[in-house]
């Protein structure tokens, strides 16, 4: 069994923080900032930047869709909960079911699944199983 290696974490002072956040404010690149600095972590800066307010320093994203893909991602969300339901539905269901046929067992001290497995059509049986 090999060591376990250790990891080093580096903590950075808030000084040394707010000096690479005035950097970027004067026109540095994040990415520059990086390699001059050895700064590991390729968000490290972008979260020093939302930490001290300067949000303006980081990159937007813009989404544009049309109208169609609006209601087209509605109508699928809506599927999507309504097919989560179902399932949930299924799944309450065949617990019940299954529940059913455990009480029956323990009742009549027979096994329903192997007594009447082989007479079930074949859709039938693999819901049960």
């Amino acid at each position: 069994m090999q060591p376990k290696e250790q990891k080093t974490s580096i903590r950075y002072s808030i000084s040394f923080k707010q000096m690479v956040i005035k950097e970027a404010e004067q026109g540095s690149s994040f990415d520059a900032l990086r390699r001059k600095y050895d700064i590991r972590g390729g968000e490290t800066i972008q979260k020093w930047a939302k930490l001290y307010g300067k949000n303006h320093l980081l990159n937007k994203v813009i989404k544009i869709e049309t109208m169609d893909e609006r209601d087209r991602l509605k109508q699928l969300e809506a599927d999507n909960k309504k097919l989560k339901i179902a399932l949930a539905e299924s799944y309450m269901a065949k617990d019940c079911l299954e529940g059913v046929i455990r009480m029956a067992n323990e009742e009549y001290k027979t096994d329903l699944k192997k007594n009447f497995g082989d007479q079930l059509p074949e859709h039938l049986k693999s819901s049960i199983k």
